[in-house]
């Protein structure tokens, strides 16, 4: 209860003290169908997108769908499409978008969708468990451990940064565009392989499911993945790059295919 001998409170203003407000333009609906609506939402400082939907879903649309978890850009769970572009709510002040305009707000477009700002990306995990696990050569020493070289450590180490946010895998057009699903695992599972590959310890041969199955030579490294990663992970260059070059050298080079007819090199 307010205490009655206590002046009211003034009103709490919106950023830097103007009391702007801006216009979110959410997409609701589920997969049989919906359309865009417009919600007015005060502007506050240090606010991002997430905050905003937050506003709205309190006291204009409470049942409105958002899936979201730690709000500090670890999770992945709130991505969206932000204005056309692939990114995580919580990561996207809203200090940055022009507001003079609305705010459009809808899916990932890679995934089914379950309702509103929700998609199913349940075919990620099923993707992974295709993938050929870890597969240590022997221990170096008696004790059971070890010997690396430090820069053979550390390549990998930026592919381990990926919170599965999957906005790579909703910007790539192999998937978004041709939804090529069944043929393509995407920048997001090639920078999996690629983490597994790298890894001076591995021994598993993956380089005929990545020409095959995984689909490697659809991407036409366009780096589209690369722009969109919240962790700057350089996708493209570090990890797509070179395990086409690795596809390229075991299955194209003459050389080694001159090997291979002679049976001097598996297949």
């Amino acid at each position: 209860m307010p205490n009655p001998g206590m002046a009211p409170a003034p009103p709490t203003m919106n950023s830097s003290g103007t009391g702007q407000t801006a216009t979110l333009r959410i997409w609701r609906g589920d997969a049989q169908g919906g359309k865009f609506e417009d919600y007015a939402t005060p502007i506050t400082e240090g606010m991002v997108v997430l905050d905003a939907v937050h506003h709205v879903q309190a006291r204009q649309a409470n049942d409105l769908a958002v899936r979201w978890n730690c709000k500090a850009g670890k999770c992945g769970s709130c991505s969206a499409e932000i204005n056309g572009k692939p990114a995580l709510m919580c990561m996207t002040q809203m200090a940055h978008l022009p507001v003079d305009q609305p705010v459009v707000l809808e899916p990932m477009r890679s995934f089914p969708l379950v309702r509103d700002l929700v998609t199913d990306v349940s075919w990620n995990y099923r993707v992974k468990k295709r993938i050929q696990p870890f597969k240590p050569r022997p221990p170096d020493a008696p004790d059971g451990t070890w010997r690396m070289g430090q820069a053979d450590v550390d390549r990998v180490q930026e592919f381990r940064k990926c919170i599965e946010c999957f906005l790579c895998q909703d910007v790539c057009h192999v998937l978004r565009d041709h939804h090529k699903h069944e043929e393509f695992i995407g920048p997001r599972f090639l920078v999996h392989v690629a983490a597994l590959e790298m890894h001076p310890l591995d021994t598993a041969d993956r380089l005929g499911e990545l020409k095959e199955a995984q689909g490697i030579g659809l991407c036409n490294i366009t780096k589209c993945c690369t722009k969109v990663c919240p962790e700057g992970i350089t996708i493209t260059d570090n990890a797509i790059i070179p395990l086409k070059e690795r596809v390229v050298d075991e299955y194209y080079d003459p050389v080694l295919g001159l090997l291979r007819w002679l049976g001097l090199r598996r297949k």
